[in-house]
């Protein structure tokens, strides 16, 4: 598979549990995982367990129909790049964001090394207020 490929793959499955499968396939041991600032989960997690604990278990659990809606990729080498828009509603305030969105990931051999978010989180931080 192609860096492209694997990203791909994370995001494109049959479902949510698929393209976690994929991330868990395809993840080093030691990912560098960066939520931007101003995001409510913002900080830098290591480890998928790390990423898992604090901001994939905290979307599934605060949100309905969370998702990253990828419009493109942009590859070059060892670094592939994830556009599109997030999207879902706020458990607590019932309140429904679209927020535009670009994920950078890095591999190496094969494995993802670290993702980086940037997202305009505007909208969402008006969704949980």
């Amino acid at each position: 598979m192609t860096n492209l490929d694997i990203i791909k793959s994370t995001y494109e499955g049959e479902t949510s549990e698929e393209n976690g499968k994929n991330l868990a396939k395809y993840v080093a041991v030691n990912i560098s995982w960066t939520e931007a600032k101003g995001f409510p989960y913002a900080g830098t997690y290591i480890g998928l367990e790390s990423v898992t604990e604090n901001v994939f278990k905290r979307l599934g659990s605060e949100w309905i129909d969370y998702k990253f809606t990828p419009e493109d990729y942009i590859a070059n080498e060892d670094k592939v790049v994830a556009y599109g828009t997030y999207s879902g509603t706020y458990k607590k305030t019932n309140k429904y964001f679209e927020a535009r969105v670009a994920h950078i990931w890095k591999l190496n051999n094969g494995k993802i090394i670290s993702f980086e978010q940037f997202v305009d989180s505007k909208s969402v931080d008006e969704a949980i207020r």
